[in-house]
């Protein structure tokens, strides 16, 4: 047990650095080429902080744990909301453009509806088995293209002679990318074996495990990266970050296996984790549309969201 709880940290360890060195350097490489900084946000580092679950998905799929590997987006995406930008707003008040309000966080609502849509089949046939298939996957994939067009529409309209300050030159970037993504794929070794291990030492569901351990080491990247950017007042990336994860989360972590790889049960997720996961984003519609900002009134309810729905899968994971 010892021995699972240790490599299992030793995992966490190499996503997070991992997934640090990867956003560093894209980040760099990024700014070598001036891209904007919200579109930084939306893809470099919204994918690079996504990769962990991306790796941790392909893993578990291959490894026959599909429950780690919804449950992996579905805590993912409700802790990226609830808690990240729940905490980050502690450290003061973040500004949120009108853009994401109006655009970014409702593709968010999009695409956490169409994967509940698609992984709950009896809720159209009574008969039919909760499965995200292949053609789901599909599916998936062509509704990220949505947001791939705006990114673009984004592109266009970036101010060209804008002044950057690269980190890294190319060739250092190129290689923290690659450093990068090497400790993410062999952390997620580590966590899908071990956090599996120590569901069956404990009994405990992989639900459970998928949707606390798993979920919140694979978005330690999210919360780090968040709370410097709040703190620094750089709210595009505070905020870009976690609403491009969640897309990524869905369109590609999801997307992806499922389509190349073979269908992913829903196994022992019901309907209120994914309508936590369409709530958690809703809710920061809410609260944003009017005065958009998240100061620490919003951030407190976020919190208190939070703490409600995990207390209800602990309960429900101990009986």
């Amino acid at each position: 047990m010892i021995v699972y709880i240790l490599l299992l940290l030793v995992g966490f360890v190499l996503l997070i650095k991992g997934a640090d060195i990867f956003v560093d350097g894209a980040s760099s490489l990024a700014e070598n080429f001036k891209v904007p900084k919200m579109v930084i946000a939306l893809t470099i580092v919204a994918f690079g902080t996504s990769a962990p679950e991306l790796a941790v998905s392909i893993q578990a799929i291959l490894a026959g744990s599909s429950d780690i590997v919804l449950g992996n987006v579905v805590g993912s995406n409700i802790l990226n909301i609830l808690m990240i930008l729940g905490i980050s707003s502690l450290f003061g008040s973040m500004g949120v453009k009108s853009n994401t309000v109006h655009k970014e966080i409702p593709l968010t609502i999009l695409m956490s509806t169409l994967l509940m849509a698609l992984a709950f089949d009896n809720m159209f046939d009574k008969t039919a088995t909760n499965v995200v298939t292949r053609t789901d996957g599909l599916v998936i994939i062509l509704f990220f293209t949505i947001f791939v067009y705006y990114l673009f529409s984004v592109m266009k309209n970036r101010d060209k002679n804008e002044k950057t300050n690269p980190k890294f030159k190319i060739p250092m970037s190129l290689l923290l990318l690659a450093l990068g993504l090497a400790g993410i794929i062999l952390g997620s070794n580590f966590v899908v074996d071990n956090a599996s291990e120590i569901a069956k030492v404990l009994g405990v569901s992989d639900k459970m495990i998928a949707l606390t351990v798993v979920a919140l080491g694979t978005s330690l990247p999210e919360l780090v990266t968040s709370i410097q950017a709040a703190r620094k007042g750089e709210n595009d990336i505070a905020i870009g970050n976690i609403i491009g994860s969640n897309i990524f989360n869905v369109g590609i972590v999801i997307g992806i296996p499922a389509f190349f790889v073979g269908d992913i049960a829903v196994g022992a997720f019901n309907y209120v984790d994914m309508i936590t996961m369409i709530g958690s984003a809703i809710l920061l519609f809410i609260l944003t549309f009017k005065q958009q900002k998240i100061d620490r009134k919003e951030g407190i309810i976020m919190l208190c969201m939070f703490i409600a729905y995990y207390t209800y899968v602990i309960i429900g994971g101990l009986k």
